[in-house]
């Protein structure tokens, strides 16, 4: 909850794209209301070594859902939805995270025509799930749904839920040159100091006195 005077900060989902100097920003119009995260550990493969039982590879692998609310009744007078578009635009900005440049797609066309043998898959922007000042977060979409609930005289969408599906990338996913690597790192380290907060005396409170010896 926030106080008086208090502004809520806005999620967001941010697209880097090298061809891109200008990041894609999709502040939501909502934030959505609920989110839900699913961590599985990453255990070493130890076939049973009762020594390499607590070894970790690497962090979890996490994995996010929410629902994005969409209004044209509630946009800017200037924006999109007064010039007959709906909410078509933003639709558009978030469907965009799932498709190659048609630029490239162009370029690579020409490549084959040309006899190129090995022609590079198309990257995907980095794209970061902005939640707060306390995570940010480089993702992979791996699912998108939309559903449009009213349309407009011409068919455009006036109101649309958009349910996306995350993978956190994590220093493991990513080179130590990207962006991202560096994020999650910083992810990590603001999280144990989360963790550290919480107190020892919460700690202590929860063990029995005297704690147990083994012989």
């Amino acid at each position: 909850m926030t106080g008086p005077g208090q502004r809520t900060r806005r999620g967001a989902v941010v697209a880097l794209d090298s061809g891109n100097p200008l990041a894609s920003v999709i502040a939501f119009q909502y934030n959505p209301s609920q989110l839900h995260r699913t961590l599985t550990p990453r255990t070493a493969d130890t076939e049973g070594e009762r020594s390499e039982a607590l070894r970790l590879a690497g962090p979890p692998r996490e994995s996010l859902t929410l629902e994005v609310e969409i209004d044209a009744a509630d946009q800017p007078a200037n924006g999109p939805a007064a010039a007959g578009l709906g909410v078509h635009p933003i639709l558009a900005a978030l469907e965009m995270l799932l498709y190659p440049k048609s630029a490239t797609i162009l370029a690579n066309a020409v490549l084959n025509r040309l006899g190129s043998i090995e022609i590079v898959a198309p990257e995907a922007p980095l794209t970061l799930l902005v939640w707060g000042t306390k995570r940010v977060l480089p993702v992979r979409l791996t699912a998108f749904s939309v559903r449009e609930d009213a349309h407009d005289a011409e068919l455009n969408p006036v109101r649309a839920t958009v349910s996306l599906g995350m993978d956190v990338l994590t220093y493991q996913d990513l080179p130590g040159t990207n962006l991202g690597h560096g994020l999650f790192v910083a992810h990590q380290v603001a999280k144990e100091l989360l963790a550290t907060s919480f107190g020892a005396g919460a700690t202590a409170a929860a063990l029995p006195t005297p704690l147990p010896t083994w012989r």
